[in-house]
C-alpha cells in the first residue's frame, strides 16, 4: 500500500510541475492499458483450431470499425494474408469470415443442426416483421412459410402482376416527372415505384390503396429497425423499437379490417399473395391467424424493397452512363413487340415477353454481380463446426459471414471484374453451380451446392424465392422508363459511390440524375 501511495504522490508532484509532460505520460500510459487489455482478450479467445484471427487494438471494439467504414476492403485485405476463412471481433462478436466458393458453398449449406440463420438475424428482423414470421419461427415452420410464399409467385400469378407493374410506373412518372426534362433523386423515386408495385401486385389493391393514407410511413418507421445498430445493440432501449410497436398496432388495424372484408365476400376473387396467405394451411391443417397474415406481408414487402430498389437505381445509373447498351435494349424489346416506341407509346407486355427482354435481364443479372445489395450474408454457429477441406473448426457463439460479392468481383472468375459489361453473359449459363444436384427443404427442388462466385440470390435452404418475381418487376420497370425517357448521370457527381453504412449497399445520397422526356411520334 505503501508503494502505491508514494507513486501517487510522485505523480501529483509531477503533475504540479509539467502539466503538459503529466498529460502526455496519461495518454502512453492509457494507450498501454488498452493496447495490452487487447492482447489478453485476444489469447483469451485464441483457439488453434479456429480460422486466424485478426489483430486488433481496442478491445471488445475489436475490428469493428474498420470493417464498418468499408467491408469489402477489409475482407480482401485479410483474404490476401489470411486466406479464404479469418475471424474478426467486431463488439464483442467473434465473426469468422468465409468467402471464395468454398466459402460460399460452406456457410449456405452447413447443417442447420450445427449452423442457424434464425439465431443470427432473429433481433434485427423481429421488430421489422413482428411476431411468429420468417426468423422468428422454427426452421421447419419458416420452410412451410415459404412455400406459401411460392404458391403466390406461379406463372398466372406473374401473368396478372404485369399490367400492375405497368399502371403503377405510369401513373407515378405522370404525376411526379411532368416536365419534359429535370434533375431528380432517382434511389428515391425507385424506392417509391418498388413500393407501389408490390404493395399493389402482392398485398392486393385494398392496401395499396392506403398507402397514400400513412401506410407507407409505418413501413418506413419499421425500417428503421434494419440497421446495424439494432443487430449490434439488440440489448438498448432504442426508440425505434417503441415507434416500431406502434407501427405494427396500426398496420395490424389496416390488415384486419382488409382480411374481414375479404372473408365476408368469399365469392370476390384475388389473384395476389395476401389471398394465397389466407387460404394457405401449414401441414398440421392449421391456418395462419390474421396477425401473422399481416406479419408475412410485411415481411413480403420489406425483405425486397431495398434489394430490388438498389439494383433498379444501379441499373438505371450504369445504363446512363452506355447510352448504346439503352440503344441494343429498345431495338430488341420492339423486335420482340413489333413496333417502334417512343414517348407515351408504351404497349403493355406479356409475361411472356417480358420474359425475352433479354438484354434487359443482363443489364440486371450484371448488376447484381458488380453491385450486389447485399455484402455479407450471416449465420451463428450453435454446435462446434468443422470446414470441409481444412482443420479449422468454427467454435459454438461464432457467426459466419459470407460474402459472394468478394468471389463475383474476382478476377480469378471474371476478366475486367470490377467493369460492368452486361454482354458478359450472351449465351452464358444461368447457373453458374457446377455441382446439378438437388434437395427440396420443403419448399421446391433448389440446387444443392452453392461453389460459385456469384449467388445474388443465396442458395440453401434460405435461398430468397422472389427472384422470377424480381427479374419481372426490375425488367417492367426499366422497359417504360427506357421508353418514355433517356437518362444522363449529374455532371457534377458522375456515378455514385458505395454506401456501406447501410444493411443493403445503395448509391451514396442523394442520387442525382437527369431524365428527359422522349418525343412521342
Amino acid at each position: 500500500m505503501a508503494i502505491f501511495q508514494a507513486a501517487w504522490e510522485s505523480y501529483m508532484a509531477f503533475m504540479a510541475r509539467s502539466p503538459v509532460g503529466c498529460a502526455v505520460v496519461t495518454v502512453v500510459l492509457l494507450v498501454s492499458f488498452v493496447v495490452t487489455w487487447a492482447q489478453l482478450e485476444q489469447k483469451m479467445n485464441y483457439n488453434p483450431s479456429a480460422p486466424p484471427f485478426v489483430t486488433y487494438y481496442v478491445p471488445f471494439i475489436g475490428s469493428m470499425i474498420e470493417f464498418g467504414i468499408h467491408p469489402v476492403k477489409f475482407m480482401r485485405k485479410h483474404q490476401a494474408i489470411h486466406g479464404n476463412f479469418f475471424t474478426f471481433l467486431m463488439f464483442g462478436r467473434c465473426m469468422t469470415v468465409c468467402i471464395d466458393i468454398d466459402g460460399n458453398d460452406f456457410v449456405f449449406n452447413a447443417k442447420h443442426s450445427n449452423v442457424t440463420a434464425e439465431d443470427a438475424y432473429n433481433s434485427l428482423t423481429k421488430p421489422v416483421f413482428g411476431e411468429g414470421v420468417v426468423y422468428d419461427v422454427p426452421n421447419a415452420v419458416l420452410m412451410e412459410q415459404k412455400r406459401m410464399f411460392k404458391a403466390g409467385l406461379s406463372i398466372d400469378s406473374f401473368r396478372a402482376y404485369i399490367p400492375i407493374f405497368v399502371l403503377e410506373v405510369n401513373q407515378y412518372v405522370d404525376k411526379h416527372w411532368k416536365k419534359d426534362e429535370d434533375t431528380i433523386d432517382l434511389l428515391k423515386a425507385i424506392s417509391e415505384m418498388i413500393i407501389m408495385t408490390a404493395s399493389h401486385s402482392m398485398l392486393g389493391p385494398e392496401i395499396r390503396s392506403k398507402l397514400y393514407e400513412g401506410v407507407a410511413e409505418l413501413y418506413h418507421t419499421l425500417d428503421g429497425c434494419f440497421t446495424p445498430i439494432h443487430f449490434l445493440f439488440e440489448w438498448l432501449p432504442l426508440p425505434s423499437y417503441y415507434a416500431s410497436e406502434k407501427a405494427h398496432a396500426e398496420l395490424d388495424q389496416i390488415f384486419s379490417k382488409v382480411i374481414a372484408e375479404r372473408r365476408s365476400n368469399p365469392d370476390v376473387k384475388h389473384t395476389d399473395m395476401l389471398d394465397i396467405l389466407m387460404t394457405s394451411k401449414y401441414k398440421n391443417g392449421e391456418s395462419m391467424s390474421d396477425k401473422h397474415v399481416g406479419n408475412m406481408l410485411i415481411a413480403l414487402l420489406m425483405a425486397g424493397q431495398h434489394t430490388s430498389a438498389a439494383t433498379t437505381t444501379w441499373s438505371i445509373l450504369n445504363l446512363a452512363a452506355n447510352p448504346d447498351i439503352v440503344a441494343e435494349a429498345r431495338k430488341e424489346y420492339e423486335g420482340i413487340l413489333g413496333e417502334e416506341l417512343k414517348g407515351d407509346r408504351i404497349i403493355e407486355p406479356t409475361y411472356e415477353n417480358v420474359k425475352d427482354f433479354s438484354i434487359l435481364s443482363n443489364v440486371i443479372r450484371e448488376t447484381l454481380r458488380i453491385r450486389s445489395p447485399l455484402v455479407q450474408i450471416m449465420r451463428k454457429v450453435i454446435k462446434p463446426t468443422a470446414i470441409p477441406n481444412t482443420n479449422y473448426v468454427v467454435p459454438a457463439g461464432h457467426y459466419l459471414i459470407a460474402s459472394p460479392v468478394i468471389s463475383s468481383t474476382d478476377e480469378k472468375y471474371y476478366k475486367n471484374a470490377e467493369d460492368w459489361v452486361p454482354s458478359r453473359w450472351v449465351n452464358a449459363d444461368t447457373d453458374e453451380v457446377a455441382d446439378k444436384s438437388t434437395t427440396d427443404y420443403g419448399f421446391g427442388a433448389l440446387s444443392t451446392s452453392a461453389r460459385s462466385p456469384n449467388l445474388p440470390f443465396g442458395a440453401g435452404r434460405h435461398r430468397c424465392i422472389g427472384e422470377q418475381f424480381a427479374y419481372l418487376q426490375i425488367k417492367t420497370i426499366l422497359y417504360i422508363l427506357l421508353t418514355r425517357f433517356d437518362f444522363s448521370l449529374d455532371p457534377k457527381r458522375g456515378m455514385p459511390e458505395r454506401d456501406y453504412t447501410s444493411m443493403v449497399l445503395l448509391p451514396e445520397g442523394p442520387v442525382l440524375c437527369k431524365y428527359k422526356r422522349r418525343v412521342t411520334n
